[in-house]
This record gives structure tokens, C-alpha cells and sequence, in this order.
């Protein structure tokens, strides 16, 4: 047995792991090139010796859980050689404006049949809220509805939706609540598609940056946009918000979180899936809002991400046959990768995801239905 080996299998053991053993968590090697570069190369190294093919998991989700609430991890924290991947978010604005559009190419604009085929019938790519249900598509139409209660929509209001997506939340606003909605995105892909998929409702799109956004309104909502938005940020960001939201107006915020405050993210993440993510901590929200606005109601919807995520991970699953002329083996494993491992985290409490209902200073005290 070699030296690597030992200590990896050494390390695993700690989990509850084994190599060629019989539970579903278990890690089965097909390449004994995975040891070394395991070590030497963290968790960018796990991932990228799983999408070439270098090991398997029955339950890769459970691997990850299990590996994340043994803290391997932090026994594993990397040298002086992953400092390269990690200076760029101490030093620089990796979420500059003119760095904005990198995760929109890189990521959103893959393909939209990609997302389409495991998402629900109001393309979240957020997540759902199963408060009763076992069903995806059931389980997003509560999360929407959470949050236009949480707001105290009204027909009346002005709603400004900040990184729309593929236009779900806007079309559930407007449709179910008949207010008008002013949704922004960065992606020209998804705002071709959305206003497709809002056609006829009082819905218009705007492809800008926040950075840019102008004008009032009654009610601002953002789900799954702020881990875009970086550390060096997130104050700005916040100060744009307060700019456009009305007095008595209503901001929830709908954002993965970290439980430690940090200016990177995790490097296989960032380099395969989301360029430039960073997850916020409560301290660094709390510093960006501090003196805007005051915390109406933080709600940790965390669990639910886990659930969301094996239901995409099927689905995807279910729809490979069809996607399989335009993506080869190793994009179907970096997908299924990411969609798996971080099912993983959010079971091991490793990553949240918070909802926070904010006012500013003054405002009369909102009638949030919920």
C-alpha cells in the first residue's frame, strides 16, 4: 500500500468512509493516481479526479456530508501552493462591473434546455421550500408564495426584482398577485427567455447591472443573486437597494450563506460552476445593512436547499438520454459533481440559505403575511 493511500484511507476512516467497502458512501478508486492528488490538491482535486473518472460513490452526496461534518476539510486546508487560487479574491474585485458578466458566460448562458430539463415548471434555480410536500414543482410555488406574503404584496405595488433569472419569480407576481414587476439580469440569454415566458403580463426586463438601477419601488426582491455580488460589494449593493425602495417599502433577500465570514470561495466551485461566488456570513451582511435598514425576520430555509438539490440531481438524471448530443461524459459528471456535493454540504450544515425581510430606518412596521 502506499504512503498516500494510507493517509487518505487514514483520513476517510475518520468519516466513517472506506475505500472498496459495502455502504453507499463508501469511495470505490479506479486510478491510484487519486491519493496523491487528493492531497496535494484539496477539494479542487476531489472534484476534478471525480470528473475524470478517477473514483466513484454510490452516494456521493453522503461522502461529502459525511466529510464536512468529520471537518476533513479543515484537516485538509491547503499550502503555500493553493495560495494562487485563493489571492484573487483578497487582493481584487473579482465582482467589479466589468467583471459582472463572467458568470453569466461561464455559467447561465450555458444552454437553456440544460437548466430547463431539471428545474421546475417556474424555472427556480433557487431553493424550493418543501413545507409539506415532496414535490419540486409544488415545493417552488411555495417558496414563491413565501416570499410575496413575507413582502405583503399587493396589486398596487411596484415590484423590482433583482436578478430574475429565467423570469419565474416576476411571472408568479405578476400572475397571482397582479402588480407590476420590473425584473434586471446581466444574462441576455435569460432575458430573451423571460420576456418570452412573461409575454402579456406587467412585466418588463432590463438588462443592467444593479449598479446601474434607478427609479423608486414598494417592493424589491432578490433570490439567489447576491452570491454574485462579492465581498468588496456587498455595501454597495445594499446602498442601491435603499436608494430604490420606497419608505415604507419591503427588501427580502434571498441568498446562500457560509457560517464563517471569508473573501474566497470553494476553488473547484469557482473554476468548474460559479466564477467568482462568494457565500456571505450573518457579520458580513449585517456590516453591509448596518445603518440602512432594520431586520424584519431572518429565516433559514438551509434543510430545503438539500432536498431541492437531490430532486434537480434526478432530474437531470432522467433527462441525460436527451442532453447527451450536445454534453459528453465528463460535463455529465462535473454536473452531477456539483449538483450532488453541494446537496452534501447543505446536509452536513456546512452552507445555509436565509431569507431576510428588511425595512429601512422608520418605516412603519410591515403586514407580512406569514
Amino acid at each position: 500500500m502506499t504512503r498516500h493511500r494510507q493517509m487518505v484511507e487514514n483520513l476517510l476512516s475518520r468519516a466513517g468512509v472506506a475505500i472498496g467497502g459495502t455502504n453507499p458512501w463508501d469511495i470505490t478508486v479506479h486510478d491510484e493516481r487519486f491519493f496523491a492528488r487528493a492531497l496535494r490538491e484539496k477539494n479542487l482535486g476531489l472534484g476534478e479526479a471525480y470528473m475524470d473518472g478517477w473514483w466513484d460513490c454510490s452516494r456521493t452526496d453522503e461522502f461529502i456530508c459525511r466529510i464536512l461534518r468529520s471537518q476533513l476539510d479543515v484537516s485538509l486546508k491547503g499550502g503555500v501552493k493553493y495560495l494562487p487560487l485563493l489571492l484573487p479574491g483578497l487582493l481584487l474585485n473579482l465582482q467589479s462591473k466589468a467583471r459582472a458578466r463572467i458568470v453569466a458566460k461561464r455559467h447561465y448562458e450555458l444552454d437553456n434546455d440544460l437548466f430547463l430539463s431539471f428545474l421546475d415548471s417556474y424555472n427556480q434555480y433557487s431553493c424550493a421550500y418543501f413545507e409539506g410536500t415532496a414535490d419540486l414543482d409544488q415545493a417552488q410555488q411555495k417558496k414563491l408564495d413565501l416570499i410575496c406574503r413575507k413582502t405583503a404584496l399587493a396589486r398596487t405595488d411596484r415590484v423590482l426584482d433583482i436578478g430574475c433569472g429565467w423570469g419565474g419569480f416576476a411571472k408568479y407576481a405578476a400572475e397571482i398577485y397582479g402588480c407590476t414587476v420590473t425584473a434586471v439580469n446581466i444574462s441576455s440569454e435569460q432575458i430573451q427567455y423571460a420576456a418570452e415566458f412573461c409575454r402579456g403580463l406587467p412585466v418588463r426586463f432590463l438588462e443592467c447591472d444593479y449598479r446601474e438601477l434607478q427609479g423608486r419601488f414598494d417592493k424589491i426582491v432578490s433570490v439567489g443573486m447576491f452570491e454574485h455580488v462579492g465581498w468588496k460589494n456587498y455595501r454597495t449593493f445594499m446602498r442601491v437597494v435603499h436608494r430604490c425602495l420606497n419608505d415604507n417599502g419591503i427588501f427580502l433577500l434571498h441568498t446562500i450563506g457560509g457560517n464563517e465570514s471569508t473573501r474566497m470561495c470553494d476553488p473547484w466551485i469557482t473554476k468548474y460552476i460559479f466564477p467568482n461566488g462568494m457565500l456571505p456570513s450573518i457579520a458580513q451582511i449585517s456590516r453591509s445593512i448596518e445603518g440602512l435598514f432594520a431586520v424584519e425576520d431572518w429565516h433559514n430555509l438551509g434543510p430545503h436547499y438539500d432536498q431541492t438539490l437531490m430532486a434537480w440531481n434526478s432530474n437531470f438524471q432522467k433527462a441525460w438520454p436527451g442532453l447527451q448530443v450536445r454534453y459528453d461524459e465528463k460535463f455529465k459528471r462535473m454536473w452531477e459533481y456539483y449538483l450532488l456535493s453541494c446537496a452534501g454540504a447543505f446536509r452536513a450544515r456546512s452552507n445555509q440559505v436565509w431569507q431576510i425581510v428588511l425595512t429601512k430606518y422608520g418605516a412603519c412596521q410591515p403586514c407580512c403575511r406569514f
